[in-house]
C-alpha cells in the first residue's frame, strides 16, 4: 500500500530541507498576506503614464523620490481623470492604493483608488522641517566648512549632459585659467533619478585621483525642478564628502539646502568658475607688481647700505687705519709708565719706612745697649744676674758684651 502524503508545514519557519514548500504554496501564502494588508497612502513620482484608447485602466510607474526603486500602479480611468491639473510624467503625487500580488509571475503592484498632487506648500514645509533638523544636528555649521584650494589639480563637475551650466563652468574657468582640468560627471539634474545619480557621481569623483574640488551645478528652474537638491540623502552625502564642494544651483534667488551644506555657495555656475580657479591675468599682474615692489625694496636697501658704508669709510679712524693701533698703544704705554712710577714710589716709601723701623728697633734692642758699653752677666746655667746678692765669691760668670762674650770670676765681695 502507498504511503499517504505528508502534510505541509503551516508556517514558513516550520519548513525544513525534508519538508519544503512548493513554489506555488509560497506564492499563495504571499498572496494571502498581501491581500490582508489595508489600503494605504504612498508618495512617489510618476515616471511613466500609459493610457490606451478605450481601456478602463491606466498603467503608471511610481518611483521613490530618494531611492532607485519603482513599482507598477494601475488605476481606473475615472480616478486618473479626476486629478486636476492633469497628471504628467514627473509629477509628485500621493496615492491611496491597495497592494496586489500576482502569484503566477511573483510581481507586486498597486491598485490606486485616489490620487492627489503634492502641493508646493507642503513641499516647502517639508524642506523647512528638514532644514531645522539638519541645523540642529550641526550639518550646516560654518566650523565644518573647508577652504577651497588656490589652484586645484583637477576639478570635478557634476551637471546635466550638454547643459548650459556645464558650458558656463568649463568655459569661464578655462578663460580664467586655460590649463585647468575637469573630470565631468553628466547626470540627470531633475526628476526621480536625480538624487541617486548625483550621489553616485559624487562618490565616483571622491575616488578619482587628484580631484581637489567638486562643483555641483545646474541652471535655474522651478521649485519642483530644484527639489532634488534639498533632498536629505544628497545633503548628507555632500556633508560626508572629503573633497571641498561648491554648490552652483539655479540663480542667486534659489536657495536649496545643498547651498547650506556645501563648503562654498556660488550664486550661479558662472560664479562657481570664478571661485574654483584663480584669474591668470590677475595673478600675472600680481606677480609683476610683487617683483617691482621687491626690486624697489632691494634697490633701496642697497642704497642705504652703500651710504652707510661710505659714511663709515669717511670716519678719521678709517682714513688713517694705523690710528686704531697707535692710539691704544700710546694709551697702554702711558698707563704702564704710570704703573711703574707708582710701584717705584711705593717701593721707595716702603724702603724708607723699613730703614726707619730698623733704626728704631736697633736703638731699642739689647745689642744697642751693649754697644753703648753695657754688659750682661749670666750664671753658668744661663740665668741673668740682676743683683749683687745673686753671686758669690769665686763664682764663675759669663759676661756678654757688644762684640761677644767671655768668662769672669767673682773676686771677694
Amino acid at each position: 500500500m502507498s504511503q499517504p502524503p505528508q502534510a505541509l508545514p503551516e508556517k514558513a519557519a516550520q519548513t525544513t530541507p525534508d519538508q519544503p514548500w512548493p513554489l506555488r504554496t509560497l506564492s499563495r501564502k504571499v498572496d494571502e498576506y498581501v491581500d490582508r494588508m489595508s489600503p494605504l497612502w504612498v508618495e512617489g513620482q510618476l515616471v511613466e503614464l500609459s493610457r490606451r484608447q478605450g481601456a478602463k485602466l491606466v498603467w503608471m510607474t511610481l518611483r521613490d523620490v530618494d531611492a532607485d526603486l519603482s513599482m507598477r500602479v494601475m488605476a481606473p480611468v475615472g480616478v486618473v481623470d479626476a486629478v486636476q491639473p492633469a497628471l504628467q510624467q514627473g509629477a509628485r503625487v500621493v496615492m491611496h492604493a491597495k497592494p496586489r500580488f500576482y502569484p503566477k509571475n511573483g510581481s507586486l503592484s498597486l491598485f490606486c483608488k485616489s490620487i492627489r498632487h503634492v502641493g508646493v506648500g507642503e513641499l516647502l514645509a517639508r524642506v523647512e522641517r528638514l532644514k531645522q533638523q539638519l541645523t540642529a544636528e550641526g550639518v550646516f555649521d560654518a566650523g565644518r566648512k573647508r577652504p577651497l584650494p588656490f589652484l586645484p589639480r583637477r576639478v570635478g563637475l557634476v551637471c546635466g549632459r550638454n547643459s548650459a551650466a556645464e558650458k558656463d563652468v568649463v568655459e569661464n574657468a578655462r578663460r580664467r585659467w586655460p590649463t585647468v582640468q575637469f573630470v565631468i560627471q553628466n547626470v540627470p539634474v531633475q526628476g526621480p533619478q536625480a538624487v541617486t545619480a548625483v550621489i553616485a557621481a559624487l562618490e565616483e569623483l571622491q575616488r578619482t585621483p587628484q580631484v581637489d574640488v567638486v562643483v555641483i551645478a545646474r541652471g535655474g528652474g522651478s521649485f519642483e525642478d530644484l527639489l532634488p537638491f534639498s533632498n536629505e540623502a544628497m545633503v548628507r552625502a555632500v556633508a560626508a564628502c572629503p573633497v571641498p564642494t561648491v554648490s552652483a544651483i539655479g540663480h542667486d534667488v534659489d536657495n536649496p539646502l545643498l547651498d547650506l551644506v556645501a563648503d562654498v555657495r556660488a550664486s550661479t555656475p558662472t560664479d562657481a568658475a570664478k571661485l574654483v580657479v584663480p584669474d591668470a591675468a590677475h595673478e600675472r599682474q600680481g606677480v609683476t607688481q610683487g617683483r617691482e615692489r621687491l626690486r624697489r625694496a632691494l634697490t633701496g636697501r642697497l642704497q642705504r647700505e652703500r651710504h652707510g658704508l661710505e659714511a663709515t669709510r669717511a670716519r678719521p679712524v678709517l682714513a688713517d687705519p694705523i690710528t686704531m693701533v697707535s692710539r691704544p698703544r700710546a694709551e697702554l704705554e702711558a698707563v704702564g709708565e704710570r704703573g711703574r712710577a707708582a710701584v717705584r714710589r711705593r717701593l721707595a716709601s716702603e724702603e724708607q719706612r723699613i730703614t726707619s723701623t730698623r733704626g728704631h728697633l736697633r736703638a731699642l734692642s739689647p745689642l744697642g745697649t751693649l754697644e753703648r758699653g753695657y754688659s750682661v752677666l749670666r750664671t753658668q746655667d744661663g740665668r741673668v744676674v740682676t743683683s749683687r746678692e745673686e753671686v758669690e765669691a769665686d763664682q764663675l760668670l759669663r759676661v756678654t758684651v757688644a762684640d761677644g762674650d767671655f768668662a769672669a770670676r767673682v773676686v771677694g765681695g
